[in-house]
């Protein structure tokens, strides 16, 4: 393999989240000299927060499914995930040595829940096909004459180029979306928060359950219910059930201001039955008293019917119930959404995820224009686009015989 400069590597990763690593394992079992560079002290930051709770890496429904919760984008990273699907990720993980399985909501994780175990193993695997990893190099562009620019002042000129810079979601951990003004003439969409909390003006009396889980709800809008859990915070409302329906609410927002959300806090319970419970007086009970022994409801539950209530609600205990009413001011900032929307559009890509207007430039994982709600898919599109960029990269290689 040629490199007509030797201290440039034949291919630079930009970026060592997963898509970036995957991406560089692919290149290096391919014989081809790959070095990884990540303005971070070490790799995997944000891996390594997803992790906290137990590492979500793909999830077990069948294949169509699994493409259906990529929305608009499915067409577009079909071929790359049927390429990589949930049976190649599990399978990648366990040749690490990290056994997994799948949770009662067909979720998949590895055994141990952890990400340093796997990220440690990874990392090893790595080092022995030969890929260079260096961090705290943070990239800044292409200069004048086409070299890889770095923010130390450093340029190199690799054959081949992967860009797997994420998002602009917890900054902190590295991806920040400063790399949407690296990309001239690169068609990029505005980044924007996904599965994300959104804003609501509590009381503030209300504003005492912050921090209170909402067990077993489901949330509605405009036609489609979400079971699961959230979160009060004292800023609004987070959690499973709403961040899959957080891109139905962010746009409908950002098209026509605050939206009101539907909020059943019994699902599990026959509307007839719970009128029949809540049909008569109350007697000498209070209001909390009467919710919650009657409906069931916890503390936080009560809080949400009393709130809706005080903000001019009709008093029908009964349909209360089954539908509390969140008027959602906004979504909560970029900074604290789990991932975002928005990227280099999808269309800038040819078949082996190469830039159109930069050939040899490749682009993977949460940096394109595509999104997915929590339950392993994020992950799962994000080492499938890698690993497509990878494949994409020695075909181009070989192609143009360098």
């Amino acid at each position: 393999m040629h490199t007509p400069d030797p201290s440039s590597p034949a291919v630079a990763v930009i970026g060592a989240g997963p898509a970036g690593l995957i991406a560089a394992e692919v290149i290096a079992a391919g014989g081809v000299a790959v070095t990884v560079f990540d303005r971070m002290p070490s790799p995997g930051r944000k891996l390594m927060m997803a992790g906290r709770g137990g590492l979500n890496l793909t999830h077990s429904e069948a294949l169509p499914d699994l493409l259906d919760r990529y929305g608009p984008a499915r067409a577009r990273l079909e071929p790359a995930i049927a390429a990589f699907p949930p049976a190649a990720l599990i399978a990648w993980c366990e040749g690490l040595g990290q056994p997994t399985f799948v949770g009662s909501s067909g979720r998949v994780f590895p055994h141990g829940m952890k990400t340093s175990p796997l990220l440690r193993a990874w990392l090893a695997r790595l080092a022995g096909l030969g890929v260079r990893l260096e961090t705290r190099r943070s990239w800044a562009g292409w200069d004048a004459d086409g070299a890889l620019a770095f923010a130390d002042g450093s340029r190199i000129r690799p054959l081949a180029t992967v860009l797997a810079l994420g998002g602009a979601s917890w900054p902190r951990l590295g991806s920040d979306g400063g790399w949407t003004g690296l990309l001239p003439g690169i068609a990029v969409r505005p980044l924007l928060p996904s599965n994300c909390g959104f804003r609501i003006d509590w009381s503030a009396p209300f504003r005492r359950f912050a921090g209170t889980p909402l067990k077993r709800i489901a949330l509605s809008f405009r036609g489609r219910t979400v079971r699961g859990e959230a979160m009060v915070t004292a800023e609004g409302i987070e959690g499973g059930a709403v961040y899959a329906l957080s891109a139905a609410l962010r746009d409908a927002i950002a098209a026509e201001g605050p939206v009101v959300a539907m909020l059943d806090l019994r699902p599990d319970l026959d509307p007839a039955v719970l009128a029949r419970r809540l049909g008569g007086p109350h007697g000498s009970a209070s209001l909390s008293t009467f919710l919650r022994k009657r409906a069931g409801l916890a503390p936080a539950g009560v809080g949400l019917v009393q709130e809706a209530l005080h903000d001019g609600a009709p008093a029908d205990l009964p349909a209360l119930v089954k539908a509390v009413p969140l008027r959602l001011l906004a979504p909560a900032p970029i900074a604290r959404a789990i991932s975002s929307a928005g990227g280099i559009a999808l269309d800038e890509l040819d078949a082996r995820w190469m830039l159109h207007r930069r050939p040899g430039v490749f682009a993977a994982g949460e940096m394109l224009d595509w999104e997915a709600p929590p339950g392993g898919y994020l992950l799962q599109a994000c080492f499938a686009t890698g690993a497509a960029a990878g494949h994409g990269v020695l075909a181009w290689l070989a192609r143009e015989g360098k």
